[in-house]
């Protein structure tokens, strides 16, 4: 019954999978199908194809969940899969210059400032709150774009999916100290590219006066 696979745990879920009881795929999809939309929407906010890459996802959990040795790790082992996914297309898609704009620069890897690339998330509260949430939303995606892949890859894997440096290691099949020296830049090009927004925000004009 739906409601009984409703009630799983993702693990529970993933063994009936490996099971190949379709009803408890279904579950994950519906209860992960969010989550892998927004991570291919932080890693390639230019792409248009977000639910055939969505999809692509799904098939390739499907087609290889049997191969997943530890059942409690699905969340993570799901991120693998948007992020090889993600580097399949890479290899595939044509560059747009636009999208690469190379740091030639290799110093700076202690990046202490917090250039946070977390959604603002959008209460609708009031018409003009969602219309600011909205334009903040754009300005941070314009800035996303302008990093090298590798550097938005590794940023939206720390600061939106949460995992450590170790598991950014081991997804993105790089060293430490260059995970730590992406997301380090990758912090420090942010806030620089989001200054003259935050400038422009927090300047108030003066209101004239009656006379």
């Amino acid at each position: 019954m739906p409601t009984a696979y409703s009630q799983k745990s993702d693990r529970d879920l993933v063994l009936a999978c490996q099971k190949r009881e379709p009803q408890a795929f279904e579950e994950l999809v519906k209860r992960h199908q969010r989550t892998v939309y927004s991570l291919i929407y932080q890693l390639a906010p230019d792409w248009e194809d977000t639910s055939d890459l969505a999809q692509e996802v799904f098939i390739r959990v499907w087609r290889s969940i049997n191969n997943l040795r530890n059942p409690a790790s699905f969340r993570g082992w799901l991120t693998q899969i948007v992020t090889n996914l993600f580097y399949d297309e890479l290899r595939k898609r044509p560059r747009r210059l636009p999208t690469v704009s190379m740091d030639d620069s290799h110093g700076g890897e202690d990046g202490e400032s917090d250039g946070s690339t977390r959604d603002i998330p959008d209460k609708s509260i009031l018409p003009d709150e969602k219309i600011l949430n909205k334009e903040v939303s754009e300005v941070i995606r314009q800035a996303m774009l302008r990093l090298p892949e590798q550097f938005r890859t590794a940023i939206v894997l720390r600061e939106v999916e949460g995992l450590s440096y170790d598991e950014i290691a081991v997804i993105t099949q790089t060293e430490m100290g260059t995970v730590k020296s992406r997301i380090a830049r990758a912090r420090t090009k942010l806030q620089e590219l989001l200054k003259p927004y935050i400038e422009q925000s927090q300047s108030v004009p003066e209101v004239p006066s009656d006379g």
